[in-house]
């Protein structure tokens, strides 16, 4: 059994192998999905490849999860806590996950399903917009987003709901429409 691990970076990712004892550094692969194609071909179905979740990690754990038999997402943030080196180089880094992935002591993260990766990105476009317009603030998942200039007090201008499209929600209507709840659930004995 291989463990391979991939430093990413834009333009190319540094490949390293821990097989049994050994560990060597393979050759550099370019990041383009042709060459990740041609590199996902050379893995069998007992390798097992890591690479750090940054920028285009998923697009390139997907490709290679056709040919690997397992792709492992590695937190970045734990990887370094464990992996602190004074001597850093890609080349280094690459050889440090193959070898924490060999060990069993990698920090992974969930990658999702194709359908989970799907609803998460209305979410992260939301944070991304809600970045850009509130900079140094984080959103509040609990509220509903400020009211922009002439909306009417108490009303939402939109809503995101899991609810089937085109249906109605309760969040989803001005309100003076709401149905008004049973007192005993508004009151807190």
């Amino acid at each position: 059994m291989r463990f391979i691990g991939l430093d990413v970076h834009k333009d190319l990712c540094e490949v390293a192998v821990v097989e049994g004892d050994a560990c060597w550094s393979g050759p550099r692969v370019r990041s383009t999905p042709e060459d990740l194609e041609v590199f996902g071909q050379s893995l069998g179905p007992e390798d097992q490849v890591v690479l750090e979740a940054t920028g285009g990690a998923l697009a390139i754990a997907r490709i290679l999860e056709r040919y690997a038999g397992r792709v492992v997402m590695a937190n970045p943030i734990a990887v370094r806590a464990i992996a602190a080196a004074k001597a850093k180089t890609d080349r280094l880094d690459a050889r440090t996950l193959a070898k924490l992935l060999a060990a069993g002591f990698l920090p992974s993260v969930w990658l999702g399903d194709e359908r989970t990766r799907l609803l998460r990105r209305p979410v992260s476009r939301h944070a991304q917009l809600h970045q850009a317009a509130y900079p140094g603030q984080e959103p509040d998942p609990r509220r509903a987003p400020a009211h922009p200039e002439g909306a009417p007090s108490g009303e939402r201008t939109c809503s995101v709901s899991a609810a089937a499209p085109g249906s109605v929600t309760r969040s989803s209507l001005p309100t003076s429409a709401r149905p008004s709840r049973p007192a005993s659930a508004t009151s807190s004995s």
